[in-house]
């Protein structure tokens, strides 16, 4: 019974991406976030199952604590692997770099030690042949930020962002009209400091508003808890 769920499951990733691939066609790139929710056992067999769709990369095949299995992984595939929105220094980074098993680090600025630690991380990464593609499901500071180290990283590869035509997300900028892509692109801001020209008296009205979002846990199909 296991087993035929595993099949299934693969069968089911495989209907996805392959409808995704479709509808995009060969020209867009389309990564795969697996989050950590699958064991190792399965991000092989996933791995193996999705090559057929050349995806940009697989993130977070495991969790951090099971990093150690990151080599197989990524000797199994022809797949790039990419991993580091949990990890929050160069020391952490090291042992995946050193062992081969990343193909691009994913930093998130807001909690990897600000710019100057994030772009000490890119410079480690492009001493081992590695990417970066800066994690940033944040907010307009933290994907400002991000862009300036895009910007003098000559491994910079991707850049995740989740506000582009999201009012809500702008509601205490006042030049909102900075992040709007052309092509896919963003334009690096040029204002002073990271760009950003800030509404203090709407930071002010929102002083003490709960402005925070929904992080309860995962549950799997048979209603036990997993990895979000």
């Amino acid at each position: 019974m296991a087993l035929r769920g595993r099949q299934r499951a693969v069968e089911r990733a495989r209907e996805v991406v392959g409808a995704v691939r479709d509808a995009v066609g060969p020209e867009v790139d389309v990564a795969l976030d697996f989050h950590g929710r699958t064991s190792k056992a399965m991000a092989r067999r996933l791995a193996t199952a999705l090559e057929a769709f050349e995806p940009m990369f697989i993130e977070e095949p495991v969790t951090p604590e099971h990093d150690h299995a990151l080599p197989r992984i990524a000797e199994g595939t022809t797949i790039p692997i990419a991993t580091g929105e949990r990890l929050y220094s160069r020391s952490e980074f090291r042992p995946i770099l050193e062992a081969d098993a990343v193909d691009v680090v994913q930093p998130d600025v807001s909690s990897a030690g600000g710019i100057t630690e994030t772009k000490k991380i890119a410079d480690m990464a492009e001493t081992y042949d590695a990417s970066i593609a800066p994690h940033c499901p944040i907010g307009p500071l933290a994907l400002a930020a991000s862009l300036q180290i895009d910007a003098v990283a000559p491994n910079a590869l991707i850049q995740e962002q989740v506000i582009v035509d999201d009012e809500e997300a702008m509601r205490y900028v006042e030049n909102d009209g900075i992040f709007e892509p052309t092509d896919g692109f963003l334009e690096l801001p040029d204002g002073p400091g990271l760009g950003i020209d800030i509404d203090e008296d709407r930071v002010r009205e929102l002083a003490g508003t709960d402005l925070g979002f929904d992080r309860s846990p995962g549950h799997r199909a048979d209603g036990s808890v997993g990895e979000r």
